[in-house]
């Protein structure tokens, strides 16, 4: 209770700035945990719980979360650390700090003289890129760590300096291509970092939610992975979807169109559009339905959590292409979504 409480304080002190390109960004209320209505089972927070046990056992003895395909990848830690976070755990605090404050440091000491958040060789940069600068991001917000900011500042600066003329990003730190995945992360890190009081560029902002909207498909209202592609998928869609709400697109014909899209595709009428990326796609499609709110996040919420319990193994990991460690950190993030602890959740 005692760390959930710190959690709360952290994001009642994050200060938060206003712009027109992010659309206006509402301070957390400390009683707006409590007081909506909140998802979550003894059964789902005993299978966050245990997903936790897991990771911590998997941690490597400098700090950093691997998998058999990926052993140094920064994606991985940063999005394994955002588990911890999210289920109210912090650095230096309660039974997981001294773990959390291994894998900040780890993170940190991967922060290279230019900005790009990088170890060793690994997938696709951007990637690793985005989801460690979004954890940076959280972390600081949350915690207001000193040494966090010129390194969150200098991972910002190459994103913005990156993007390409349609708006977007692909695989390598240099203005290239594009596509929607890619972008995807970087816009939430980029949305991230902004609250938690960091410069970021309205024209970068601006240009990324245009090259969003373009990935759109007419007349599903699905995204592709690439604008002008025509392959819409539920992956692609919630994590389009979820950029535009973070960006104050929520009301657009965009956004819209992409809820009535996943809302048609759901996991029970298309399994198989889900299983290529899998836990991508429950991570995005979950937070891009907790945006929209009401009906239609209680029957997306329920019916994955329920989903994700059963899925769990014994030993409290979930299973995903990309390895154990990154799903099961996953599926930690989206058992939590709707208890708001992490900054990017808050709507």
């Amino acid at each position: 209770m005692q760390n959930k409480c710190n959690v709360i304080l952290a994001l009642v002190l994050t200060v938060l700035c206003v712009s027109a390109s992010w659309g206006a960004v509402k301070k957390p209320n400390p009683f707006d945990v409590e007081a909506r209505e909140y998802l979550g089972t003894p059964k789902s927070e005993a299978a966050v719980n245990k997903g936790l046990e897991f990771l911590v056992k998997r941690q490597q003895a400098d700090g950093h979360w691997a998998t058999d395909s990926m052993p140094s990848e920064p994606a991985v830690t940063g999005i394994v650390t955002l588990a911890f976070l999210a289920a109210g755990h912090q650095p230096g605090q309660g039974k997981y700090g001294m773990a959390l404050t291994r894998a900040v440091d780890w993170l940190l000491e991967s922060v290279k003289k230019n900005g790009q958040i990088v170890h060793g060789d690994n997938g696709p940069p951007m990637y690793g890129h985005g989801f460690a600068t979004l954890c940076l991001a959280e972390l600081y917000g949350m915690t207001h760590r000193a040494d966090l900011r010129p390194k969150l500042e200098s991972a910002i600066q190459l994103i913005v300096s990156t993007q390409n003329a349609e708006g977007g990003w692909r695989y390598q730190p240099q203005v290239s291509d594009a596509d929607i995945s890619v972008t995807a992360v970087q816009v939430v890190a980029l949305r991230a970092a902004f609250n938690a009081g960091i410069k970021v560029p309205t024209e970068t902002v601006n240009k990324a939610v245009k090259y969003i909207k373009r990935c759109q498909n007419n007349p599903d209202g699905g995204f592709s992975y690439i604008a002008g592609t025509n392959g819409s998928g539920p992956p692609r869609t919630g994590a389009g979807v979820t950029c535009l709400y973070l960006c104050g697109e929520g009301k657009s014909a965009e956004a819209k169109n992409g809820i009535r899209y996943l809302t048609e595709h759901n996991f029970a009428r298309s399994q198989w559009e889900y299983r290529q990326h899998y836990m991508y796609a429950m991570y995005y499609c979950t937070q891009a339905f907790y945006q929209v709110g009401g009906e239609s996040w209680k029957s997306w919420f329920t019916v994955t959590r329920d989903r994700l319990i059963t899925e769990q193994s014994v030993e409290g990991s979930w299973s995903d292409g990309p390895g154990k460690e990154y799903a099961t950190g996953m599926a930690v993030l989206v058992l939590q979504v709707p208890a708001g602890l992490l900054p990017i959740y808050q709507k």
